[in-house]
């Protein structure tokens, strides 16, 4: 089954707003640390999913972002392919929730956001994020939480 998701990398020109995944240990991203996102609902366009997680997540309304690549992690949950849409978002309003249901939302300098624990596709990500590389397609195969492979190809912008 294929799941079509979203990556929204929240940037106040220093720091990433991201997300401790601490609240429910049956969460497959317990633990770590990510950016906030989901699944595409129907009838929804990537950028409204983007638009719509944000708000649902953090509380805050996107007035800009770009679409920076797609990622496709195979059989990510039992028997579901995932392919998710990764923006970056960098002109935003509102407040942040005191109280996300997810986890614990933090604003995290550039020079620390590799320090924190998450999936190790991640790292690579927020290192594609933080350069400004040009458009992505990559792919992540896990097993068990670890990867096993990985892909990418870089086009111009």
């Amino acid at each position: 089954m294929v799941k079509l998701a979203t990556i929204c990398y929240i940037d106040n020109g220093k720091e990433f707003l991201l997300l401790h995944r601490n609240k429910r240990q049956d969460d497959v991203h317990y633990g770590k640390w990510i950016s906030v996102g989901g699944k595409l609902e129907a009838g929804e366009s990537p950028e409204d999913c983007a638009r719509r997680e944000v708000a649902e997540e953090t509380g805050l309304n996107v007035e800009e972002m770009s679409l920076k690549g797609i990622v496709t992690f195979p059989n990510f949950t039992p028997n579901q392919d995932w392919y998710t849409y990764v923006f970056r978002v960098t002109a935003f309003s509102g407040d942040l929730l005191s109280d996300c249901p997810e986890g614990n939302l933090a604003w995290v300098p550039y020079d620390q956001v590799l320090t924190k624990p998450t999936w190790e596709g991640d790292y690579q990500l927020f290192s594609w994020i933080l350069e400004d590389s040009p458009f992505f397609s990559a792919k992540f195969s896990y097993q068990d939480g670890q990867l096993l492979d990985q892909q990418v190809y870089f086009y111009d912008k």
